[in-house]
């Protein structure tokens, strides 16, 4: 059901991605290029001819004709009073939690007084307008409204935005939980568009719906092309691909668990990876009979199936857990789970991954929902270099710098320098244009920095 790699005894060298060659080690394969040439004229499109094109393509892809692809404020609003009251209760304590968690994320504005007369500030300003997108396909994702939405908010974004896809089955409508979260947490303004259309919609905007600045939510190949092409006439969160899960586990661990929480990302998509990564054989095949027994009971076995069999998902044997942490942050896992002896020092040794949860009672699936985490992450390794959703993902930081005459003055023979040594005089000339096209005294010396001598600069004779 689920291939095994043997790293025990290969030499761990220093470097990047823990020393791993990252070739090694499962992951699928995923041609965003090919697609890229698939989504360009569906992109095209939208941005010629708007709401008409989105109205073919859900009938297209989706397989219903819609009026209309924004959804009305009663329609949004009926959903929720048809919500499931056990449904509605945990969706608002999942609120609740995210909320707590990415209210300590905004950052405030900060002074700097570089010298007497001359500061620098940096403010956090949030993006004005956001697209939000929350994936359709095998499952139903009000989670990921709540974990797009609650962050924008916490920031401040004054515009949201959320598209998820039509329906069939609900007269293509985007399905009711999802407009049902949406009501839970004020937004109103919501779109039956999916796939690489629905990226298009927020990057031009259409006669229903104003462009986006922001583009952020997980989605498919198609929806991850769009932003690629997208990226620069919008701003993107990530290229997500399909969800990844993997274990870092010593003979502590309690094998059912493994293999449970296993299947628990590989019931998302054919495409989803799961890997465990072991220095102890008994686990590995007592995790193996495990999976065995539990996938045949599981309901979307079929599906479990083929992402434990494919070249993504896998067991790594590991010579010891110091290399078996070389693995797991050369893999950078979506979600990295550490189930070992002293959890707690070996994740805080982690250092690739988009989140990490610590010991047998944090399970992936308490961060898909409920941990007050958000479970929008770097996929396919990107978490090497990249950071799931957050606050700061619909801040941006600006530099104020305020100087008065005096510490410009004071500052000027550098700049002149400086400019003339990158040959850019001109770049001078702004400065000493302020002071009769000549240098001016400094009003006071800067302390030379220990092991540099002063510069000094006459200023030319007359002007």
């Amino acid at each position: 059901m689920i291939s095994r790699i043997d790293l025990r005894g290969t030499a761990v060298a220093p470097g990047a991605n823990g020393g791993i060659d990252r070739d090694l080690l499962p992951r699928a394969e995923l041609d965003v290029e090919a697609a890229l040439e698939k989504v360009r004229p569906i992109c095209d499109d939208v941005h010629h001819r708007g709401t008409a094109a989105l109205i073919d393509y859900a009938e297209r892809f989706d397989g219903v004709r819609i009026e209309r692809v924004r959804v009305a404020t009663e329609t949004i609003s009926q959903a929720l009073e048809d919500l499931d009251p056990k449904v509605r209760a945990a969706l608002e304590e999942s609120i609740r939690r995210a909320r707590i968690v990415h209210r300590e994320q905004r950052r405030r504005d900060h002074t700097v007084q570089v010298v007497p007369g001359g500061t620098v500030t940096e403010r956090w300003v949030p993006v004005e307008r956001v697209g939000l997108y929350v994936p359709g396909g095998n499952a139903v994702y009000p989670s990921s409204v709540v974990m797009n939405v609650v962050p924008a908010q916490e920031a401040g974004v004054s515009s949201l935005a959320v598209s998820s896809p039509p329906q069939a089955a609900f007269d293509g409508l985007p399905h009711p939980t999802i407009l049902a979260a949406c009501a839970l947490l004020g937004v109103d303004e919501v779109y039956a568009a999916g796939g690489a259309q629905a990226i298009a919609m927020f990057a031009y905007g259409t006669d229903e719906c104003r462009p986006t600045q922001l583009v952020t939510g997980p989605g498919n190949i198609w929806v991850a092309a769009a932003k690629r092409l997208l990226k620069g006439r919008i701003g993107i969160d990530a290229e997500a691909g399909p969800t990844e899960i993997a274990i870092l586990a010593d003979d502590s661990a309690d094998p059912g668990h493994v293999a449970a929480d296993l299947i628990s990302q590989a019931e998302h998509d054919t495409l989803a990876a799961a890997v465990l990564v072991t220095d102890s054989p008994s686990l590995a095949d007592a995790v193996e009979a495990e999976l065995t027994t539990r996938v045949a009971q599981a309901k979307h076995r079929e599906r479990i199936t083929e992402a434990l069999a494919g070249r993504q998902s896998g067991i790594v044997l590991v010579s010891d857990i110091d290399q078996g942490l070389a693995v797991v942050d050369a893999y950078a896992a979506e979600h990295l789970e550490i189930q070992t002896r002293d959890a707690a020092q070996v994740a805080a040794r982690v250092r690739n991954a988009g989140a990490v949860f610590v010991g047998p009672y944090a399970p992936v699936s308490l961060g898909d929902y409920c941990a007050g985490s958000n479970h929008v992450l770097p996929t396919g390794g990107c978490a090497c270099h990249s950071s799931g959703l957050s606050v700061q993902s619909f801040l941006r930081g600006i530099h104020v710098v305020d100087y008065s005459r005096d510490a410009l003055a004071e500052v000027t023979g550098h700049v002149v320098t400086l400019a003339d040594a990158e040959d850019l005089p001109a770049h001078g000339a702004a400065l000493t244009a302020r002071f009769g096209d000549a240098l001016p005294p400094a009003p006071h010396a800067t302390p030379a920095v220990p092991g540099n001598a002063a510069t000094a600069r006459k200023a030319p004779q007359g002007t």
